[in-house]
């Protein structure tokens, strides 16, 4: 059966890796460090997804400009702590693997930096499984459009050809800002209703579920 979709781009955090719990806990014990309020779960899993920056601008608005720096480099200090341990979603290296030998071309659009994407790539060994990245250093934050247009730029893809894969509600934004269908996973940072609202092709309670659905209607 033909194939309806060329390009397959899937976010990073709370996609691929199980990482979630390890930024939210991050970003409260960076807020403790720095005697800021902490936020509770809902509102730090809320800001998973953007570009680091502009994650802790929209959590702490009213935080003086001069202390953000303060605020990316204590979290960087307690999640770069435990980066090495985050376990991909079971079920993903294998899925990977089939999805390209089943012609797929697979990028990642995410909102980490460009050295944590290259750190965890490293960790995981699944550098050589994408054919491109984009990252929120290199382009502008989620929900802009601009990494999946650069990603199917570079792959020579057109957006209906195109399919984005991601936990939080600024994936699907942005694949709506690029005209690009996408799909929901709701094991990830962001609640499963929240996804639905924005209009997903498919929304799945777990990995296992997607595969399974990329492999009969992707």
């Amino acid at each position: 059966m033909p194939k309806r979709f060329e390009l397959l781009v899937f976010d990073w955090d709370g996609t691929l890796m199980d990482s979630a719990a390890v930024i939210v806990s991050s970003i409260q014990a960076a807020c403790r460090d720095l005697d800021l309020p902490v936020p509770d779960k809902a509102a730090a899993s809320h800001i998973i997804g953007l570009g680091l920056n502009e994650a802790m601008q929209a959590l702490l608005p009213d935080l003086d400009a001069a202390d953000y720096g303060r605020m990316v480099d204590r979290y960087r200090f307690h999640y770069l702590g435990r980066d090495a341990e985050i376990p991909l979603f079971s079920g993903v290296e294998e899925s990977l693997r089939d999805l390209a030998e089943a012609g797929f071309m697979l990028a990642v659009a995410t909102g980490k930096s460009r050295k944590g994407l290259d750190r965890a790539l490293g960790y995981t060994g699944l550098g050589e499984r994408f054919h491109a990245t984009r990252c929120a250093d290199e382009c502008f934050s989620k929900p802009h459009p601009q990494m999946l247009l650069e990603l199917m730029d570079e792959l020579g893809v057109a957006a209906e050809q195109t399919l984005m894969i991601g936990d939080t509600t600024h994936d699907l934004l942005m694949a709506q800002n690029a005209n690009v269908a996408a799909v929901g996973v709701g094991y990830g940072a962001h609640p499963r209703e929240n996804l639905e609202a924005l209009s997903p092709l498919e929304c799945f309670s777990d990995y296992a579920g997607l595969h399974d659905w990329l492999a009969a209607h992707a």
